[in-house]
């Protein structure tokens, strides 16, 4: 057998053995999700991420007479501490064996968060907007003060088709590409782009290398989330509209991958998503995914959720071939 032979076998191995955790681990999220009784007593992961990457922006990025470029590189320089720091966990971690690996993955993977978070902006809605507005701020970033129910849905399944990517997809596919190493890296991005990547005057610059990097990271797994959506809407007889729609307008966003996993949800469930927004003080204009769709409302929402739970059986059953050759 000649060397390539060798490492193309050695390279599948390795993939088989991954997804069989990957799938145990998506099995575990469903089942267990995040307990309280734990994540009460211990740091959840993605906590501690948050404290390293905030102890780094208050010592080298609240300073008076530095300059943007000056931080800038202090923002770069700490991403790659922190990554560094999070690919050499992942790798000690590793020596623990599938058990292990499958424990780190299901506690980052989001799947049943992702759904009750979801879920509960709906039944907030059957309460009344106030409600609703409540819950609905707990997972999104803009004023929810004056949205309306039509807002609030369609914030909630905006918010639930890209954190399909962030929270369950793009973790998944790193971990397949990199193992521990670099799913850890990824959440590390990930929340650093959540808490300094921001475009105001004190994250422009030193957020920019967090920011630039998670676009980066994602462009695979959004689309790849946006595709599984449209598979998903073929059972609602919709997948060529989520294909349509996803191509027309998911590059017509703000971020250069959130746009097209909400595109392809637009398209699936047939409601228009988008649209223009209030952050704060501020108004950003925006075009309107799937103009002409039905306006979103508690029962889109619910809609949407069978949406992300099919998808990601068709993920699962995507793995389950790779998966099986762990087991040859």
């Amino acid at each position: 057998m000649t060397d390539a032979a060798l490492i193309s076998d050695a390279v599948i191995a390795i993939l088989a053995l991954r997804a069989a955790i990957l799938l145990l681990a998506l099995a575990v999220d469903w089942i267990i999700g995040e307990p309280d009784i734990v994540w009460r007593h211990l740091p959840h992961p993605v906590v501690v991420f948050g404290r390293g990457i905030s102890a780094f922006e208050k010592r080298w990025n609240i300073r008076v007479g530095v300059s943007g470029a000056g931080r800038m590189r202090r923002g770069l320089a700490a991403l790659f501490i922190l990554c560094c720091v999070s690919a050499a966990v992942g790798w000690i971690l590793g020596f623990g064996g599938p058990l292990v690996s499958c424990l780190v993955l299901a506690i980052l993977l989001a799947a049943r968060s992702l759904d009750e978070h979801i879920r509960a902006v709906a039944t907030a809605l059957d309460s009344g907007v106030e409600p609703a507005r409540r819950a609905v701020g707990m997972i999104v970033g803009r004023d929810t003060t004056t949205l309306d129910e039509g807002d609030i849905a369609r914030a909630a399944i905006e918010t639930g088709a890209e954190n399909l990517s962030d929270g369950v997809f793009a973790p998944a596919f790193w971990f397949l590409v990199a193992g521990l190493p670099g799913l850890l890296i990824y959440k590390m991005v990930n929340t650093a782009d959540s808490m300094i990547g921001y475009r105001n005057a004190r994250y422009r610059a030193f957020g920019c290398a967090a920011a630039r990097l998670d676009d980066v990271m994602n462009l695979v797994p959004a689309r790849l989330t946006a595709i599984l959506l449209a598979g998903a809407a073929g059972f609602r007889g919709r997948a060529i509209s989520a294909f349509r729609t996803m191509l027309a307008d998911g590059r017509h966003h703000a971020s250069p991958n959130a746009g097209w996993p909400e595109a392809a949800m637009a398209g699936a469930i047939n409601v228009w998503l988008a649209g223009p927004r209030r952050y704060g003080n501020r108004v950003r204009q925006a075009r309107r995914f799937n103009e002409g769709g039905e306006e979103a409302d508690a029962g889109a929402i619910l809609a949407s959720l069978r949406m992300l739970k099919v998808a990601q059986l068709l993920f699962a059953l995507m793995l389950v071939p790779l998966a099986a050759l762990a087991l040859a």
